[in-house]
């Protein structure tokens, strides 16, 4: 008899889903049109719905999974921390997942980002670091200091605080008035490049206008906010390490902490562990989230240097750092991120990657000589392009022409973009290439 909890029959589940269920950054009249999916279980890349069929899962299910759906050895990892130890709060306590994530972390940034704190998912990562920069001024003597600057097109989530430093009206113009205002610099995007520019001449312009207001505004600025390399949320813009290597040096020269926001583009998917690697600097708070836990639990870090975390440490209650979430730092979550690492570490993931992200960039070739498609870009496994011509509802008629295909893939916008998991061959990269050129030919006829 199959079990309640994987129904045989899709449409009981759909409309029971539509009756109960409030589905995220979602507008619920849409699956009027366009029906949920009813997915049951999932296979390495793919997903599998009530009726056997398959999706390839091309962006990681929200660009959280790193090693495909149903890990045999992340499964195993869990099975036995269920065993052993599955909660217990972190406040008075401690345990060896969390201990061991947290040196493991610290040991890949050399040691530079010394201590983790834990959350549950980006949106709070960015919550709590905006919290340290702000209450690390105050306790320095500095309380003036607690503005922040982001990028124009900057995304870090969507809780009050980290709305207010995300720069995308479609998440902020209807929670204005619960806000606080931010004021933005220029995005160093290499698409702004003009005739004889290079993406390093732009991320240099976007940090002189970004002294500008340093050197006017810097006495009351705690600290600025940025997503290295890739801006997700806003059609995925990339940018040049430059910009970074700049930033490190205004940002030093001018008192301001600097905070790189990798929930979406750390754990290897800019090509480098850290994305900030390429550049060859690191942020004073560090936010991680989505690929750490390989999309298994959710799970949250923001790493800080010695010097935030000492400006915390003291007799007095008021200076220590009072954030907390209920499930901080759950075991579960952590050995599952210690799994991640090891099969890092085990597997030569980044190396293997640069060749899956190589072969991949060859197949969509295509795309860069094909009449609706501008800007084709990439960054380590992150890929995208701009669709020019594309009808009023491009994204939600790419979608469904993409299932159609056994695809799951999301526009952003007029932006496709592919984040697939590191379980990629030559034969699934191909077929995965072919398959998004044909759905834009479907959509958008060349």
């Amino acid at each position: 008899m199959p079990s309640p909890h994987f129904p045989r029959n899709p449409h009981a589940l759909l409309s029971r889903s539509m009756a109960a269920v409030w589905h995220p950054c979602t507008q619920m009249k849409q699956h009027e049109q366009l029906p949920l999916l009813p997915i049951v279980r999932g296979q390495g890349p793919w997903l599998y719905d009530a009726d056997g069929k398959r999706y390839f899962d091309a962006i990681s299910s929200w660009w959280v999974n790193l090693f495909g759906h149903a890990n045999p050895r992340i499964n195993a990892a869990l099975r036995e921390q269920m065993e052993t130890l599955e909660h217990v709060m972190l406040a008075g306590c401690t345990h060896e997942p969390v201990v061991a994530l947290s040196e493991r972390l610290s040991a890949l940034t050399g040691g530079t980002l010394g201590h983790c704190f834990y959350a549950s998912d980006g949106a709070s990562a960015t919550e709590i670091a905006l919290k340290m920069s702000h209450h690390y001024w105050r306790n320095a003597g500095r309380a003036q200091k607690h503005a922040f600057l982001c990028l124009e097109g900057g995304y870090h989530g969507e809780t009050v605080g980290a709305l207010s430093v995300t720069d995308v009206p479609i998440f902020r113009d209807a929670y204005a008035p619960l806000l606080r205002a931010i004021r933005t610099v220029p995005s160093p995007d290499a698409r702004h490049a003009v005739a004889g520019e290079t993406a390093a001449d732009v991320a240099r312009l976007a940090a002189s206008a970004l002294e500008q207001v340093l050197e006017r505004e810097h006495g009351h600025i705690a600290a600025l906010i940025v997503e290295p390399l890739v801006q997700c949320a806003n059609g995925f813009v990339m940018y040049d390490p430059e910009y970074l290597r700049l930033v490190r040096v205004l940002c030093d020269r001018y008192g301001v902490h600097l905070i790189f926001d990798e929930i979406a583009v750390g754990c290897g998917r800019s090509g480098t562990f850290f994305a900030h690697e390429q550049a060859q600097v690191r942020p004073d708070l560090l936010c991680l989230s989505k690929g750490i836990s390989g999309g298994y639990l959710p799970l949250s870090v923001v790493m800080c240097t010695d010097a935030i975390y000492q400006a915390f440490y003291d007799d007095s209650v008021a200076r220590g750092f009072l954030h907390s979430h209920s499930y901080t730092g759950n075991p579960l979550a952590c050995r599952a991120a210690l799994t991640v690492l090891d099969i890092f570490e085990d597997d030569d993931v980044l190396a293997t990657n640069a060749e899956r992200a190589a072969f991949l960039s060859e197949q969509l070739l295509p795309l860069q000589v094909h009449p609706h498609a501008r800007h084709f870009r990439q960054r380590g496994m992150i890929w995208a392009f701009d669709v020019t011509d594309a009808p009023v509802d491009f994204s939600r008629r790419f979608s469904a022409a993409a299932l159609e295909r056994e695809l799951l893939l999301r526009p952003i916008g007029n932006t496709v973009y592919l984040m697939p998991p590191y379980v990629l061959d030559k034969e699934s990269s191909a077929w995965l290439a072919q398959g998004v050129i044909d759905t834009l030919n479907a959509v958008v006829p060349a």
